[in-house]
């Protein structure tokens, strides 16, 4: 889910998206992600809390904008008078074609007049999708060369999110990201192109196209495994879970995750957090990886607390197993030594935490 809440991202702090990130997760993106890439398309270009984060839900034709009563939106100081083109080219360039996907800025321009009119009807109290036909521009467009009549409505943008949904580009572009993050930061072509394959002939079902990369040669080889490097959101709740930590309140573990550089819902750009280990990698970064797993198997993080009966009780008296224990797999002979010459034998806790700092942990 972390993974199509960062290709749809919205931000929580952008004023009414404080209350409508939440119904997003929950109600927009938790419920598609292995159903069919159209259906999760529609429900965020729906969604109250996109509309509102890029600011289709002020987007009007011209000669709408004249009008005292066009549209029953939140009202607002800043208020666009006309077109407005955020959402169009963040649907184009991060959500189905890419940047290389072969639209002009003219397509764009044609995007958001197709969508004018997906607006919001109280966002100050919850809000929920309307189209309004008086903000709407009703000539005729022209997206990707094909051209959408005159006299339209609502059916002008559902025909460009089909449009989006089915066309090559847009299986190419999902299937490298889903690569990207599930297996290298540089994905192998055949992958991608058998991906992309996939998601064409099941009309984008991304079960179907996450099952083909799970089950490739490519995904099990030796390149790709434990290749990656855990953001800062996998390596705190893995590391929880880990130690089967008892969290009572998560509120501090979140402060970790947004101080290791990945603020939950809170990327500004519509862009979200990379998908690419480098991104994480630097000396401040790991520093604070270690420092984090120091005060959490030392019980300094506040609403959560590792007892380590179960551990002691696993590991009977081969405590250098909590190695393979803690990270499912056996540590380097490095690794291993460096563990031994720092702490002794008898304390777990300072163990553990090296362990969830030691480079075999960083890596998923």
């Amino acid at each position: 889910m972390d993974f199509w809440y960062n290709h749809f991202n919205v931000f929580l702090d952008k004023s009414a998206d404080h209350y409508l990130v939440t119904a997003y997760e929950r109600e927009v993106i938790r419920p598609h992600v292995l159903g069919n890439f159209t259906d999760l398309l529609l429900a965020t270009a729906t969604s109250p809390a996109m509309l509102y984060y890029l600011d289709n839900w002020q987007s009007r034709a011209p000669q709408a904008a004249a009008l005292p009563n066009a549209g029953r939106a939140l009202p607002s100081p800043h208020s666009m008078s006309g077109l407005n083109e955020n959402y169009a080219r963040e649907l184009l360039e991060l959500h189905t074609l890419g940047v290389d996907g072969g639209y002009t800025q003219r397509d764009v321009r044609e995007v958001a007049r197709c969508f004018t009119g997906w607006t919001i009807r109280d966002p100050a109290h919850g809000g929920h999708f309307e189209f309004n036909a008086s903000m709407h521009d009703t000539g005729e467009k022209t997206v990707l060369g094909v051209t959408i009549p005159a006299g339209g409505g609502q059916e002008d943008g559902l025909q460009v999110l089909e449009l989006l949904a089915h066309h090559p580009a847009t299986a190419r572009f999902v299937a490298w990201h889903l690569a990207q993050r599930f297996v290298a930061d540089d994905p192998p072509p055949a992958l991608i192109e058998q991906m992309a394959k996939t998601f064409t002939q099941t009309d984008g079902n991304l079960r179907a196209v996450m099952r083909v990369m799970l089950e490739s040669r490519q995904f099990w080889s030796e390149g790709a495994y434990r290749a990656k490097l855990k953001s800062p959101l996998e390596l705190v709740v893995s590391a929880v879970r880990a130690l089967d930590a008892d969290v009572r309140s998560a509120y501090w573990l979140a402060q970790h995750i947004g101080q290791l550089g990945e603020p939950l819902y809170r990327k500004q750009e519509p862009t979200g957090y990379t998908n690419a280990s480098e991104g994480w990698l630097n000396t401040a970064s790991l520093v604070g990886r270690w420092n984090f797993a120091q005060q959490l198997t030392a019980n300094r993080i506040p609403g959560v607390q590792v007892e380590f009966t179960r551990l002691r009780e696993a590991l009977g008296a081969v405590p250098l197993q909590l190695g393979k224990e803690l990270v499912s797999e056996d540590i380097s002979e490095q690794t291993r030594a460096a563990i031994a010459a720092a702490v002794p034998d008898t304390q777990l806790a300072q163990m553990a935490g090296l362990l969830l700092g030691s480079p075999e942990f960083q890596r998923r």
